[in-house]
């Protein structure tokens, strides 16, 4: 069975997706996904800042044996 080794393969295919959810499905889409990850990688930003805002010192191990 061949692949989508073409790029004819990949027109076609980009064809048939357009048809089935049309343009403004795939807008919204692309648009929620650009959302999801711009909020993702805040997250991890507020994240890491949460984490070195709360770090505290804690004693070494020979330390707390004494």
């Amino acid at each position: 069975m061949p692949g989508l080794n073409s790029f004819s393969h990949w027109i076609v295919l980009l064809v048939l997706v357009l048809l089935v959810f049309g343009t403004g499905k795939l807008r919204n889409a692309g648009r929620d996904l650009g959302r999801a990850i711009a909020d993702f990688r805040k997250g991890l930003k507020d994240g890491q800042a949460d984490d070195t805002a709360t770090r505290t010192v804690r004693p070494d191990a020979d330390d707390q044996q004494r």
